[in-house]
């Protein structure tokens, strides 16, 4: 029978050992000499050898593990020495593998610090033989030995402190650059999780672990975005919804790359950031992007909550400092308070957020502030959540609002009853209707949670109570409003004063009006709910409202009625769809329950309506809404009845609004999601539709920058589109339409010659010749304005104008013109809105841009605008209009600086008695830049560029007040000051009869030049500012950064060879250069082109790869210019891995090529450490094993201590096990984290990201 493996090596040990015994026994009278030790050791090793080369190798493990417990277990320090050797010995004559020496010595239970000559004995041995161990096994011995050095208590007698510090010589050889044991990335990276930022390692270890953290602070500094803290974006601009402003949901970081010791700021919670985007209007969507919330999960975000909580605060402090302000004038924290219910109200909706915990977190920090001025206003918000979900959450979560009610209500008398004629008053009441609500709650649930009406609001619970008592309420002041808040969850007394105003609107009596056309009457209400009213409705109360409409409208429709709805009541309706916070019911409803519903009734009247609504009264409607509405209304389109004149034509002019008014940001996420079918989203029969979605495709890849880079469109989501599109309508297109379209767009058809010219005279003939056309624009203008949410009479402005001019849509006039005239009596669709001013909008905003794509035409152009042009004061986008056009035709009005002064003088000069003066162009521009002489082109001077960014710097700041009026943004064209702040600077410089390249090369001197006018202070903000507005342009202006960037690396600073003063990365650092004034150029550009960059479309950033090819590659000779380059580029490899592969595996290979011409071009190498460390980085992070082949041919023409630093990227070594090779290619974007087992797999860690390369 075979012996067990422990008996047979327990013979071949024991023989060596039992001569030990007598030698033990007569202690002192043996004396071996060095000869008789090398015999014994080579005589146990040889009997060793043989029955090693018996075992399989699956016990090769096990017999080690098996020689180290034994040696452990002896007790003779002579013994346990004379083992040791014998175990060095088998490791040097290649009979035992280094690494299953090493990790068996290490994971040996005995292994502990207070036997101190096991301890200094073990670690004397791995740092003799642990050179043979592979790069891996290297990493995992590391950590294994930092985590036997953290079982040292904190103090430990002197005399052993010489022993245990064998320890600490072999985590300095593994960590020696110079022995290269495995690549430095490795160590630092367990450093780092045993040691997290801030955390000090083991006394044993001395600053060793420190001084190599900070030989990383180079690397983590080339891979940091300059003040990557102070940057800000513009909500719902086309840079916001991508990767650059993701944060941590449970910690608010920045989501960084690696265990790298970034600036400390880098690791701070981003609290600012988010604080920022939360005060903008309409950036839920944006907050939800950033900390990746998802709408289907209900996952509570603790640290948004805290945010919303002190944004409240806030809010309380402004009301605490602001003058006493009115509802009607609306001050800025009026403004605040208004957007800070919607917010709350969705995130505590999705259940993002914790009413209970908000109110007490508020209460805890209120508490002794005495800010008592805003407490109405807060009540206000928090009566909007709870009116709307008491019903159906438990009474409890509502209570902490009496402790807020304490502390923020301190009267003992009796508050007095406000006027109730004032939208104010709703707010005073809103602490009494909470009472109510909580009230009445316990009431239904029987609660013993009653509380009597606190002493202070007895006056106005009596005053409601009294209003209740009297059953005509009149619409002249705010009491209806105020029972609607008070009594919303109590059906008896809720029924009265909704029923009123529900009857204001629906027009019931026995009155009938007629609207425009023949035959078309509609029921008799036609004053609307003011705005004020509807602000003045809590969001429960509006639901109802908008709940009991919408219910009516199907009704109405189902009942195939042939009196039109009430004028008051469309209006209304369209009023309450502005309202985000009950968008559930708004205008989700209106889009997928309303429109199908009455589509399904044949309620062609009610269809037309709402689709009138759609076209003329809505505002900031979610793009996806919007394009759903559009694929609804191609597949109206194919309904035979609906093949109906009057109907036909909406339907085609409000399909036409749609599309030409998709952001240039919004057209690529929202068609890419059509893909499987892009038949949804066309046209199956109408030419002029799909050519509108053409254009603005074209339009939008050329603003967005999405095709830069790359010269096909193969492959793209344009591309099935496109293909549809000719299949369902083959058309084809001017060459100088073709010519100013995306270059991957040139695969469309063209057609030529005179007839192109001939056809925009014949427009010019139809639009201006007949003078009616031209009146009717006339008139219309002057008689009308846009504020349409102030009117209460629009009706009969409306009505008038088509008295005076009548609209014919069904051939009426061809009727009348045969002999015997023919009486055609149709039936007219309700027209609410429309006219033929208005329906020309959109035609007109494409018949411009054809107009500028033709030279010789462009004189007709300026007739159409100085006769039509007031027609854009009913623009819904003016601005936007004039941006688009600005920047897509930017290359053909580069030299008709006249015609862009025409263009954007005519749409300015609309709008001017209905906006504020200085809403829009700044002062010097309308003084110097309006003047038409053409001999004395106006060049505007430093100051200027510095006033106009200055006024986008105070705007993002919300500096109080800002430098544009304030405005109810829900019905704006932005969403929010910085947004219009950023589009009317954008069209402004696009504007000025001055070169891109002049522009571009101004908006950067603005902090590159020493300017009086920007403080030094705040310079982040204004590189963030400049940032924003130079890639909101196109190409010419901001691809003038790259020449300052050539400038830079080939100044004197980084091309000289000598030794600098500073070392090159303080250099570099710029918030530590600002601040201690030794900033240079060199690091003020590498900031400004980080805030541009940051800001920067994939499309623009994916020129970078180019760029550094063709242009800095040639240059780079220096160890400061490659530096500077890495630094430059580094950061925005993980965006390149997130969003264009490609561009990051470029980058990577030009990267090894400029350091082969700083090392061929060098003849000392300063910082090879930290230039290996990044490209360690780059590998591990980014590019795994994809650039392999190209890097490895690279590194082996470099110098012998370069190449030898670099080995594992090309390691061919023999230890690695093609098994392993596989695990490290399938894990290559991660350092594998260390696990301690003797095979050489890398374990990945939990955060892996692979790559397809593309």
């Amino acid at each position: 029978m075979a012996l067990s493996m422990e008996t047979q090596l327990q013979s071949i040990f024991e023989d060596v050992v039992k001569t030990e015994m007598i030698e033990e026994a007569f202690a002192g009278m043996f004396m071996d000499t060095p000869e008789d030790e090398r015999t014994k050791l080579i005589s146990c090793l040889g009997a060793f050898r043989q029955y090693w080369g018996t075992l399989p190798q699956e016990s090769h493990d096990q017999c080690v593990q098996w020689i180290v417990r034994f040696i452990h277990s002896q007790h003779s320090p002579k013994r346990i020495s004379f083992l040791y050797d014998c175990l060095a010995m088998a490791v040097e004559t290649s009979l035992l593998p280094p690494r299953m020496v090493c990790v068996a010595l290490i994971s040996s239970d005995s292994l502990e610090w207070e036997r101190t000559q096991l301890w200094a004995l073990t670690f004397r041995l791995i740092r003799k033989i642990i050179g043979g161990v592979d790069y891996k096994g290297v990493r995992d011995l590391l950590k294994a030995v930092l985590d036997k050095i953290q079982t040292i208590p904190t103090t430990v007698s002197s005399a052993v402190v010489q022993q245990l510090l064998a320890a600490r010589e072999v985590v300095e050889y593994i960590l020696d650059r110079n022995a290269c044991l495995l690549p430095a990335y490795f160590a630092i990276t367990e450093i780092r999780k045993l040691y997290p930022e801030g955390q000090l390692s083991h006394w044993l270890l001395g600053s060793l672990i420190s001084d190599f953290v900070d030989s990383f602070r180079p690397t983590a500094r080339i891979n940091s975005i300059c003040g990557r803290c102070s940057l800000l974006p513009v909500v719902n601009n086309s840079g916001a919804i991508c990767n650059s402003w993701k944060l941590d949901p449970t910690t608010l970081r920045f989501p960084l790359r690696g265990m790298l010791p970034f600036d400390k700021d880098l690791f701070e919670p981003q609290t600012g950031l988010l604080r920022y985007v939360l005060e903008q209007p309409y950036s839920r969507e944006m907050v939800c992007n950033m900390l990746g919330l998802n709408k289907q999960h209900k996952q509570r975000c603790p640290v948004l909550e805290e945010q919303l909580v002190d944004l409240v605060v806030y809010a309380m402090e402004r009301s605490e400092t602001e003058e006493h302000f009115d509802a009607d004038i609306g001050g800025t924290s009026q403004l605040l308070w208004q957007h800070l219910s919607s917010q709350l109200i969705f995130f505590v909706l999705f259940q993002f957020a914790s009413f209970p915990h908000m109110v007490l977190s508020l209460h805890q920090k209120l508490a002794g502030r005495g800010l008592i001025k805003g407490r109405d206003h807060l009540m206000w918000v928090l009566l909007q959540f709870i009116s709307g979900s008491i019903q159906k959450n438990a009474l409890a979560d509502f209570l902490p609002v009496m402790k807020l009610f304490d502390l923020l209500y301190p009267e003992k008398e009796c508050i007095p009853v406000p006027d109730i004629n004032k939208p104010q008053s709703t707010h005073s009441f809103a602490m009494t209707c909470i009472w109510i609500h909580l009230n009445r709650k316990a009431q239904n649930d029987n609660s013993k949670l009653q509380i009597p009406i606190p002493h202070s609001l007895k006056l106005h619970h009596e005053f409601l109570q009294q209003s209740l008592r009297n059953k005509t309420l009149g619409m002249s002041d705010y009491k209806i409003a105020l029972l609607c808040n008070a009594y919303s969850t109590n059906s008896e007394c809720f029924t009265l004063p909704m029923g009123v105003l529900v009857e204001t609107i629906y027009g019931n009596g026995s009155m009938r009006i007629n609207l425009p056309g023949t035959n078309c009457m509609a029921s008799g209400s036609v004053t609307p709910l003011p705005m004020n009213l509807l602000d003045s409705l809590t969001v429960h109360a509006k639901m109802s409202l908008i709940h009991s409409i919408a219910t009516r409208v199907i009704k109405l429709a189902h009942a195939k009625s042939s009196i039109a709805l009430a004028p008051a009541l469309v209006e209304t309706y369209s009023r309450l769809l502005v309202y985000m916070e009950i968008e559930s019911l708004g205008i989700k409803g209106f889009i997928s329950q309303l429109l199908p519903n009455v589509f399904k009734s044949h309620a062609w009247g009610i269809l037309h309506t709402l689709l009138e609504m759609f076209s003329y009264r809505m505002h900031h409607i979610q793009p996806h809404y919007r394009v759903q509405l559009l694929s609804h209304l191609h597949s109206l389109a194919a309904v035979p009845q609906t093949n109906q004149n009057q109907l036909h034509l909406c339907v085609e002019s409000t399909a036409l609004r749609l599309i030409t008014a998709l952001g240039s940001s919004e057209v690529q996420p929202q068609f890419t999601r059509f893909l499987n079918d892009p038949k949804t989203v066309l046209s199956a029969e109408s030419e002029e539709l799909n050519r509108a979605l053409i254009l603005t495709l074209a339009r939008a890849t050329h603003v967005t920058d999405f095709f830069t880079g790359s010269d096909s469109i193969h492959g793209t989501w344009c591309k099935d589109i496109l293909q549809t599109i000719m299949t369902f309508t083959p058309h084809n297109w001017a060459s100088h339409t073709l010519s100013c379209f995306p270059a991957p767009l040139q695969a469309m058809r063209s057609h030529e010659g005179n007839e192109a010219q001939v056809c925009y005279f014949i427009i010019q003939l139809l639009l201006l010749k007949p003078n009616d056309f031209r009146n009717r624009v006339n008139d219309f203008v002057k008689e009308n304005a846009p504020e349409h949410w102030l009117q209460s009479d629009w009706h009969n402005k409306h009505m008038s104008y088509h008295k005076k001019y009548p609209e014919k849509l069904y051939f009426e006039g061809l009727a009348d013109q045969v002999n015997p005239p023919m009486q055609l009596q149709s039936q007219y669709l309700p027209i609410y809105f429309g006219n033929v001013c208005l329906r020309f909008l959109p035609v007109f905003d494409i018949v411009i841009h054809r107009f500028l794509e033709l030279l010789p035409v462009s004189k007709s152009l300026e007739t159409l605008l100085d006769h039509l042009g007031g027609l854009y004061k009913f623009h819904d986008r003016p601005v936007t209009y004039l941006y688009n056009t600005l920047h897509y035709y930017e290359r053909h009005l580069r030299e008709r600086t006249n015609l862009k002064r025409k263009l954007v003088h005519a749409i300015m000069s609309s709008l001017k008695e209905n906006r504020t003066p200085g809403w829009c162009l700044s002062e010097t521009y309308l003084k110097c830049g309006m003047n038409a002489r053409e001999d004395n082109v106006w060049i505007p001077d430093d100051t200027y560029y510095c006033k106009l960014i200055g006024r986008l710097v105070d705007t993002m700041a919300g500096k109080s007040p800002g430098p544009f009026p304030n405005c109810d943004w829900r019905f704006n064209e932005f969403p929010n000051p910085a947004a219009h702040a950023l589009h009317v600077t954008c069209v402004e410089l696009m504007a000025l009869a001055v070169p891109g390249k002049d522009v571009g090369n101004a908006l950067l001197n603005v902090v590159l030049k020493s300017q009086p006018l920007v403080p030094r202070e705040n310079i982040t903000a204004w590189m963030n500012a400049i940032g924003l507005v130079i890639t909101a342009l196109p190409e010419p202006y901001w691809i003038v950064l790259h020449d300052r960037i050539v400038s830079v690396i080939g100044s004197p600073a980084l091309t000289s060879e000598t030794e600098w003063a500073g070392y090159p990365f303080a250099l570099l650092d710029f918030t530590a250069c600002h601040q201690s004034y030794s900033e240079m150029n060199c690091s003020y550009v590498l900031a400004l082109a980080h805030a541009v960059w940051h800001h920067s479309s994939i499309g623009q950033l994916s020129l970078i790869p180019k760029f550094l090819s063709e242009t800095l590659k040639p240059i780079v000779q220096t160890e400061f210019q490659l530096l500077y380059v890495y630094h430059l580029v580094g950061p925005f490899l993980q965006r390149f891995q997130q969003e264009r592969t490609r561009c990051m595996l470029e980058i990577g290979v030009a990267f090894y090529e400029m350091l082969q011409a700083v090392d061929q071009h060098c003849q000392h190498l300063h910082y090879m450490d930290p230039i290996c460390d990044f490209l360690y980085h780059i590998k591990y992070m980014y590019t795994g094993d994809s650039v392999k082949e190209q890097v490895e041919k690279i590194i082996m023409t470099l110098r012998p201590a370069m190449k030898l630093r670099l080995r594992f990227i090309t390691h061919s070594s023999k230890i690695e096990t093609s098994s392993s090779a596989a695990a490290a290619a399938s894990s290559s974007a991660q350092p594998p984290s260390s696990s301690l087992s003797s095979s050489s797999a890398s374990s990945p860690s939990s955060t892996q990201h692979t790559h397809t390369p593309m």
